[in-house]
């Protein structure tokens, strides 16, 4: 996807849900910023959604497409950000559940290490793992 002095790199967008299971994936080039894929993965939330993310999602039209969808977006300001916006600490702790998830992705190391150069190909083992997430947490409750 995108290319950097390392070589090829990739960022993975996911938008789980509250039991740290991948709802969305996306991917973008490594040198794109985290944003440009905020669009694509809120799209169609229900309304009164929490919507959990770090600081690299702190954007004016992030948080407009929240308001718009009736999101409510806890979303910590950047240390440049001019005014302020409600942010909840204790909520914010549940985002380690994004992070849960992708150390489970990188228990496979064909995910890990990127042995697919083709972003459709990479996208696509990255959805094979999620659905074995999924199956796992099903599996796990009954």
């Amino acid at each position: 996807m995108g290319r950097s002095r390392g070589g090829l790199s990739t960022k993975i967008h996911a938008l789980v849900d509250a039991e740290g299971r991948p709802i969305r994936i996306s991917l973008t080039p490594g040198q794109a910023h985290d944003g440009t894929a905020a669009e694509q993965l809120l799209a169609n939330l229900t309304p009164g959604t929490i919507l959990l993310a770090d600081k690299a999602y702190d954007s004016n039209a992030i948080r407009e497409q929240a308001q718009e969808q009736h999101l409510w977006a806890n979303i910590p300001p950047k240390s440049n950000r001019k005014g302020s916006f409600v942010f909840s600490a204790f909520l914010y702790r549940y985002r380690n559940l994004v992070e849960r998830f992708f150390n489970k992705l990188k228990q496979f190391r064909g995910i890990a290490t990127r042995y697919d150069k083709n972003p459709d190909n990479f996208l696509a083992a990255i959805k094979l793992v999620s659905t074995r997430i999924w199956i796992r947490s099903y599996e796990s409750t009954t």
